[in-house]
């Protein structure tokens, strides 16, 4: 991984958002959280296209339908609690059903929240976003993945939800030889023979040192980073289990309807293999520094390395 400081998945989106910002289309929305979403970054490049809607993330929404249906691009900010939260029943309605061009997105995700405690540690935003129809659901696992998720997004003709983060996170992808974004493939970061851990956004990071922790006990483990969680990279995916024959998922999110249950869909239909899933378990988050829940709820890279050791013993 990169030498480079680490840098917060929120932080790299405000500053790809202030980047790429000078499309007159491009509209930005907030509801009352843009310092902390860094939504407010693009605000202050482009006042006259950002929009604070108050905290009143339902009718945000709305705004942005109509917004929308004049051939604007709308991107709408809130914690990821909250959207799509709070406004699942106007981003069901009316931005996934008429097929809008509105991007939600939702910061502060997961457990590396921290203090902020279960009540604003979002593990079930991947779940109702991918539950929707045509709605694709993305989930960067660092700076340079989210820039580049972000103009994947913005060139996408359609409703996205993508999740960021609050902790500063190791970056890894520029690192990568070959590494190359895009919208509904995965990547290959590490190969190997022996299990397949399948991760995304924080805990690819963790994926990764979960595999240098196994080379040195001779375990050989391919590392497949999932950015895009929906439309899910089937090829991928099922190459993987076909040739590793072992499969692990991590993701800092439920297992239930998240990233696990997207993989074991797919591979149960088309190619079973043994299986682990790392991620919280059917629970709600708790307040602590991030590093201790990560190893409160099991998420750590040992916890990773164990569970695929597992898998490779179903064999």
């Amino acid at each position: 991984m990169s030498e480079l400081k680490k840098i917060a998945t929120r932080l790299a989106y405000g500053e790809a958002l202030r980047e790429f910002g000078a499309d007159p289309r491009i509209i930005a929305m907030d509801a009352d959280l843009g310092v902390s979403t860094m939504s407010a970054i693009f605000g202050q490049a482009y006042p006259e296209r950002y929009i604070d809607m108050g905290i009143a993330e339902a009718n945000m929404a709305g705004v942005a339908a109509g917004l929308a249906t004049t051939g604007k691009i709308v991107l709408i900010h809130s914690f990821a609690m909250f959207a799509p939260g709070r406004m699942y029943d106007q981003v069901r309605n009316s931005i996934v059903f008429p097929r809008l061009n509105v991007k939600v997105v939702g910061s502060h995700a997961g457990v590396t929240v921290g203090q902020d405690g279960p009540t604003h540690q979002a593990l079930e935003d991947i779940a109702l976003m991918r539950a929707l129809p045509g709605m694709v659901v993305l989930s960067p696992c660092d700076a340079n993945e989210t820039r580049l998720a972000l103009r994947a997004m913005l060139d996408y003709e359609g409703p996205c939800y993508m999740r960021t983060g609050r902790l500063a996170v190791d970056q890894i992808t520029q690192d990568i030889p070959g590494y190359r974004f895009e919208l509904g493939k995965g990547c290959t970061l590490r190969d190997g023979k022996d299990v397949t851990i399948v991760a995304t956004g924080y805990m690819v990071a963790q994926a990764l040192k979960a595999a240098d922790a196994l080379e040195q006990e001779g375990v050989s483990a391919r590392v497949i980073d999932i950015h895009t969680i929906k439309p899910l990279d089937q090829e991928l995916l099922i190459a993987a289990a076909r040739e590793t024959g072992a499969i692990v998922t991590a993701e800092e999110h439920n297992i239930i309807g998240g990233l696990g249950g997207a993989v074991a869909e797919l591979l149960v239909e088309n190619h079973p293999v043994p299986m682990e899933r790392i991620g919280v378990r059917d629970t709600f988050g708790r307040s602590g520094d991030p590093a201790s829940l990560v190893e409160y709820y099991k998420l750590t890279p040992a916890d990773i390395a164990q569970a695929a050791k597992k898998a490779i013993s179903r064999k």
